[in-house]
């Protein structure tokens, strides 16, 4: 694929046709009528387009938000009808801790969760394997149902989207089903979304984040896909992570260009399991990196929805316009964040925001900042909301659609990085696709080459960081965050209670649900999310079922690269 598809729906070879089609789904999102004005007194129109005749390219490389090719949003009313889900990644101690911390957070403007948990999770250790100083510094500890039923106290999880910052084999998330259960949730009432669901990006660039082999992984992640569609049918089971990438040292055309080439290997591994890419590509996300380079990522997610509907078309068949949607949640960059001058990171934060807003993302994490040295302490994390509400109502970035679009320089730019996308979509085919080009070593090369030419131009005042290489002030006096430990004692209260709990259960019913789940893991045929899910519903702690998987699927080791 060497361009962008030029085969559009019907509506799109006729401009009055197109913009009639785009104003009734408009007026089908938009409730709120009212004129919107400047402070100039100025009407302020929902979407603006050049006059039919004056730019002959418009409808095939352009168009209207929520039809072909893309380029302009998803959704015919963008966030002039539905502004972004500000979803602030929390985690933090205990999970009475976390509890406490995301009620303030909900209060000050946050219209979903998004929960981290304590890094000794995601190594796939219980509370009671890990030294007790170590423990909660960087997320929340959710090793049982019980953390999780505490985490999520008050909270009513059949209304409120909520991302999980889980990785496979998704042990949260069954905790997290097991609790709706026991508060009679019907499963159907569960919305949101596996946030590190992605184990590709996660041995590319993330090793921590894995719990099993590569190949173990693949498993159970189609089997975690095809169980959650039947039984959990709101919950977005995937969500393909170009921010890993990025973070990495990838430049925001190669992470682009990498996610996209990934989430075509998942949809090719879907396919062999049966499935129909018509109904499950509704339920793929993506997750990015928003870097400060303002207007290459505004063009970067231009270009990269156009693609991806493209792309779906010529490759997949897909017809159902729903399927199409290149739904994405977006992060502001902690790498651009620095420690010298940290008040300076709420400017940045600001910049990279602003460029993830008039990209046309669908929800959005602004980073505290002092993310740059710890879990975004209260303060913090209440400006970075704050960020959010001030570009939403007083910026005005909800009043037009795609207000760049038409730009001369935005427009060429998004050519480019499609251009410069598509040139690594076809170096990732010509390895053999995604998964055989991480087995290989190929894209951490290309990603690790990116990040070094980064790090010289930084190093030889090419690139210029305030505060860094540049303006720097020696006499700053700016105080340093301060970082937050939970207590000892608080902590070894957590291990304590494990303890309790492991106490307190049937241990025959554990054994007989790991022994099953073992059984799962062994056979061809059986699903092992769904296994798990019953394990967790037995009092199995994460760290009791990831070790079982690890047994019968191997243990995540990183992918050398010589």
């Amino acid at each position: 694929m060497n361009k962008i598809n030029k085969t559009q729906p019907q509506s799109q070879t006729n401009r009055a046709t197109a913009t009639a089609e785009w104003r009734q789904g408009f007026d089908a999102q938009v409730s709120d009528t009212k004129t919107v004005r400047n402070r100039s007194g100025i009407e302020i129109e929902p979407l603006y387009w050049p006059t039919e005749g004056t730019e002959p390219d418009y409808d095939e490389k352009l168009g209207f938000p929520g039809s072909g090719p893309m380029t302009r949003g998803i959704y015919p009313s963008m966030h002039r009808g539905r502004t972004w889900t500000q979803r602030q990644l929390i985690g933090l101690g205990r999970p009475e801790d976390f509890n406490e911390r995301i009620k303030s957070i909900l209060k000050s403007g946050a219209s979903a969760l998004s929960i981290i948990p304590c890094n000794s999770v995601y190594r796939g250790l219980d509370c009671d394997e890990v030294e007790p100083e170590l423990l909660g510094t960087c997320g929340t500890i959710l090793n049982t149902v019980e953390d999780m039923d505490i985490a999520l106290r008050d909270i009513p999880i059949g209304d409120i989207s909520i991302g999980l910052n889980d990785p496979n084999p998704f042990t949260m998330l069954a905790q997290m089903l097991v609790v709706a259960e026991q508060r009679d949730i019907g499963w159907d009432k569960i919305t949101g979304t596996s946030n590190q669901s992605d184990y590709i990006s996660h041995f590319v660039a993330n090793h921590m984040f894995y719990r099993l082999s590569l190949t173990g992984a693949r498993r159970v992640q189609l089997d975690a896909i095809e169980w959650l569609a039947e039984n959990v049918p709101n919950w977005n089971p995937l969500s393909v992570v170009g921010q890993h990438m990025q973070q990495a040292g990838a430049t925001p055309a190669q992470a682009m260009g990498l996610t996209l080439s990934t989430a075509i290997q998942y949809a090719n591994d879907c396919i062999g399991r049966g499935m129909d890419p018509n109904q499950f590509l509704e339920r793929f996300t993506f997750f990015f990196d928003i870097s400060i380079s303002f207007f290459e990522e505004v063009a970067k997610f231009r270009a990269g929805r156009r693609i991806w509907a493209s792309l779906l078309q010529d490759r997949f068949g897909v017809t159902n316009p729903r399927a199409l949607r290149f739904k994405f949640h977006a992060q502001t960059s902690g790498v651009d964040l620095t420690r010298q001058q940290p008040l300076n990171n709420i400017a940045r934060v600001a910049v990279q925001a602003m460029s993830g807003i008039l990209g046309g993302l669908q929800s959005m994490h602004t980073d505290g900042y002092d993310e740059v040295f710890t879990t975004p302490t209260e303060g913090p994390a209440k400006i970075a909301i704050a960020t959010q509400n001030i570009l939403k109502h007083e910026a005005g970035l909800c009043n037009v659609i795609d207000p760049l679009g038409g730009s001369y320089y935005v427009e060429t730019l998004t050519d480019q990085m499609e251009e410069e996308i598509l040139r690594v979509i076809s170096d990732i085919d010509e390895q053999g696709g995604m998964f055989k080009a991480v087995e290989s070593g190929y894209v951490q090369g290309m990603i690790g080459e990116s990040a070094l030419a980064f790090q010289e131009a930084v190093d030889t005042g090419e690139q210029i960081v305030v505060g860094v290489n540049s303006y720097q002030d020696k006499d700053d006096d700016t105080a340093q965050p301060a970082v937050e430990r939970p207590e000892t004692d608080w902590m070894q209260g957590q291990i304590d209670q494990l303890a309790a709990y492991k106490s307190g259960r049937n241990q025959e019913t554990v054994a007989a649900a790991l022994q099953t789940l073992r059984d799962a893991a062994r056979s061809e045929s059986d699903n092992t999310f769904g296994a798990l899910v019953d394990a967790t519903r037995a009092a199995a702690t994460q760290s009791e079922i990831i070790a079982v998987l690890r047994d019968e699927l191997g243990f995540g080791q990183p992918l050398v690269v010589a």
